[in-house]
């Protein structure tokens, strides 16, 4: 008999108890044998995943946003055994780029019907430990965005809170100076923004930071906007939004480079997120670990 832990967040933005109770009868009526683990705090889920490494199941299941769903996957790494997505979160952005779908029901039922996909990750070591991230980490702007989003807005707004919350930040907007490494060559930044990605789009299915971008090449690309104030924010976004090719050189407000391991320095102590979640400050290093989980992704 195949063996899953279901891991939920009972903080999570759409993590009820009646969608817990969905997912879990559509796995059980499919003959699996489950275990239904829900957290307490923060931590919580690379711990429950531990656990489930451990009794060395087949599935370890996440019904919970992008913050549940790293740390779960954190302790995956280096396993064979699957995660699967139950978006239940504010940005759920690993669960977009792999298109998972958004309903408890269906997301449940591509868990078992499914395929396995291995994928990279980037890896941060930070003051309390080992941190991963699935899609992107950032710092300036995206990180100051998801700082100053109340729990409160998510949750009522979804995703449409940290974009309510940057339109209001865009006329204050300011770059400053970075020195970005990139598998030892330095590049000078002048930046009000700068993303380590993993996955290509930053808000699933429609803000994509451009062609080429995979969590399957073994490499993380570096996206760095220049933008002071209203105008060269929006002259940004629209850029992006109309999924242009990125830019080169000091004097574009897109710079653009690709590499396995990336050092962030600036000249001012900036903000970090790490899939949404707070990194800490600059400085930072990030690396790829190439094909560090599989993920349980729809066919196709």
């Amino acid at each position: 008999m195949a063996r899953a832990v279901l891991i939920t967040n009972p903080a999570a933005a759409r993590t009820t108890q009646s969608a817990v109770t969905t997912v879990s009868d559509v796995l059980r009526r499919a003959g699996w044998s489950l275990e239904v683990l829900a957290t307490t705090g923060p931590g919580d889920a690379r711990l429950l995943a531990g656990y489930a490494v451990r009794e060395k199941v087949d599935l370890v299941a996440v019904q919970g946003g992008d913050g549940t769903t790293m740390q779960a996957a954190a302790a995956l790494v280096g396993t064979d055994i699957a995660l699967g997505l139950v978006p239940s979160g504010t940005g759920n952005l690993l669960a977009g780029n792999l298109r998972i779908p958004r309903g408890a029901e269906s997301a449940a039922k591509l868990l078992l019907s499914g395929r396995r996909r291995r994928l990279d990750l980037g890896r941060m070591e930070r003051a309390d430990g080992v941190h991963y991230f699935s899609v992107a980490c950032g710092t300036g702007l995206d990180a100051r965005v998801m700082a100053g989003t109340a729990s409160e807005q998510k949750r009522r707004w979804g995703i449409g809170a940290y974009m309510a919350t940057a339109l209001r930040a865009m006329p204050q907007v300011r770059s400053h100076d970075f020195l970005i490494t990139v598998d030892g060559v330095e590049y000078e930044a002048r930046a009000a923004m700068v993303l380590v990605a993993n996955c290509g789009e930053v808000i699933p299915p429609f803000l994509r930071l451009g062609h080429g971008i995979s969590p399957e090449d073994g490499l993380l690309d570096v996206v760095a906007v220049r933008a002071d104030g209203l105008f060269d924010s929006v002259r940004a976004v629209w850029h992006v939004l109309r999924d242009l090719p990125m830019e080169r050189g000091n004097s574009t407000f897109i710079g653009y480079a690709r590499g396995q391991l990336i050092k962030i320095e600036a000249d001012q102590e900036q903000p970090v997120e790490l899939d949404g979640e707070p990194g800490g400050t600059t400085p930072f290093t990030a690396e790829v670990v190439p094909g560090a989980i599989t993920v349980i992704v729809p066919n196709g």
